[in-house]
């Protein structure tokens, strides 16, 4: 999470107004950064907070993020009823560790894990009760399980071979997630990152293979870059490994992070060889809180079988008189979000799934359609694979994407502009992130605006007045 540090030094501008005050009798002040001398009632604790955060912007218009911003009200219901439950105490909450369980075993069955069947019509079979997985706080967490069990698994093949185990890294594109980079720097792990090219915007077979060696823990492939949408393309890498250990005798496993394509790509593109169908994908993370249509945070990770999974990484806890086997790297958290994810397989099945997911792909592919017409923009890509598109200005023009994206926050909508990692930094593009309960009815009204800023930018040549303060940071977005 972001570090902060208090704006100013407390003092007497640092208190919070009550307002409206009207009949309110509580005249205490309301520090901003210690805590109260005295309490208040709670309807006046609501008012103080809801003040604060009506300068959030309105989540539903937000462009940037892939997590979900909407859910049905029984959703919600349930994961209040939640709340309460700590994760973490299977012996005292055996319910909800049962839905946990379940959980993993039909996702295990979604990417086609060893053991599961092909159900009717195609559609995957629930697994049994044997596939490896947990669930985490998000896929963040989720990708530093899998990439720890791939260090685990080089380092002990590397010491039973007699060799040394202390130069481990882990290969993938420059367009990774940031949580990669953590990973690798947290357990020392030199990243070798594939930088980006102009034909080339995310990890290629040949481009992986040629930076693996003997010292190579595995190939991180992503399912859905979050700078562009698009897929890599897993079979190509694995066949290029394939090669490689034929021609060196490099054995080097496969990492999908399908941190939003895990749940996007069994739907839309069944045939898409991605998964475990793919022999050398041992693992495999999504987040249920950005396509798995559940609010933050929870994750997934999944692995091909329980070898893939070192079993001293598995901590068998001796916690309130049970014995409870754990590999997470936090511990006490909510249920609800497990218990809502349980919620959104039997309320969709796999068809609900399908039609959501499709009802954001054909949102996403009008609008890119819609902008791509428009005449000064280029699309990179159009939001068939994920429903998240790219696209740039074309050719010199008298205005930037990062003074559309200030403009149209003026209407409320959240659209990142930002330029590309190594070596495509003179890139600056936008984003959309379409997701479940975005409309096409929005989707003609944000075009409408996007025409209009346009227009106001294009008609008055020159710099534009900027609506940040100078010296504000405009190259790069945090996603």
């Amino acid at each position: 999470m972001p570090l902060h540090e208090a704006k100013g030094t407390p003092g007497d501008g640092d208190e919070l107004a009550l307002n409206p005050v009207y009949v309110r009798l509580e005249g205490h002040p309301v520090p901003r950064y210690t805590m109260p001398r005295h309490g208040m009632l709670p309807d006046t604790a609501l008012q103080v907070v809801r003040d604060e955060l009506i300068l959030d912007g309105n989540a539903r218009l937000n462009l940037a993020t892939f997590v979900t911003t909407w859910m049905e009200p029984q959703a919600r219901q349930l994961m209040a009823e939640c709340f309460d439950k700590n994760m973490i105490d299977k012996d005292e909450y055996p319910q909800t560790a049962e839905l946990e369980r379940r959980c993993v075993n039909i996702l295990a069955s979604l990417w086609h894990a060893p053991g599961t069947a092909a159900g009717a019509r195609g559609l995957p079979a629930m697994a049994g009760l044997a596939a490896t997985g947990c669930s985490t706080t998000g896929s963040s967490e989720a990708c530093m399980l899998g990439g720890m069990a791939l260090l685990w698994r080089w380092r002990a093949r590397s010491l039973a071979a007699g060799a040394a185990a202390d130069r481990p890294n882990l290969v993938m594109g420059a367009n990774v997630q940031v949580c990669w980079d953590k990973f690798c720097r947290y357990w020392q792990v030199e990243p070798r990152l594939v930088p980006m090219a102009p034909d080339r915007l995310h990890l290629t077979g040949p481009e992986a293979a040629a930076r693996c060696d003997e010292n190579t823990i595995g190939v991180v492939a992503v399912m859905g870059s979050t700078m562009d949408g698009s897929y890599e393309p897993v079979r190509q890498i694995a066949e290029a490994l394939d090669r490689l250990q034929a021609e060196h005798g490099h054995d080097v496993p496969i990492h999908v992070d399908g941190a939003s394509g895990g749940f996007v790509a069994p739907f839309l593109h069944p045939h898409l060889e991605w998964d475990f169908r793919v022999p050398r994908v041992a693992s495999i993370n999504a987040s249920g809180h950005k396509y798995g249509l559940v609010f933050p945070g929870v994750g997934w990770v999944v692995w091909r079988d329980s070898g893939a999974l070192p079993d001293d990484l598995i901590f068998r806890v001796n916690y309130l008189g049970g014995d409870m086997p754990t590999f997470a790297l936090n511990f006490s958290r909510p249920g609800s979000q497990v218990a809502a994810q349980y919620y959104n397989f039997l309320r969709l099945g796999f068809d609900g799934y399908r039609r959501v997911q499709q009802a954001s792909q054909d949102v996403a592919m009008h609008m890119s359609s819609q902008i791509a017409a428009m005449g000064p923009f280029e699309l990179l890509t159009d939001g068939s694979e994920l429903p998240v598109f790219a696209f740039r200005l074309r050719g010199a023009a008298s205005y930037t994407v990062f003074d559309l994206s200030e403009r149209l926050r003026q209407r409320g909508w959240l659209v990142p502009a930002y330029t590309f990692p190594a070596d495509l930094q003179d890139v600056a593009v936008l984003r959309i992130v379409v997701r479940n309960g975005f409309s096409m009815d929005l989707a003609g009204e944000f075009l409408a605006d996007l025409r209009t800023q346009v227009d106001v930018l294009a008609a008055h040549p020159g710099p534009p007045v900027p609506l940040l303060p100078e010296g504000s940071a405009r190259g790069g977005f945090a996603h």
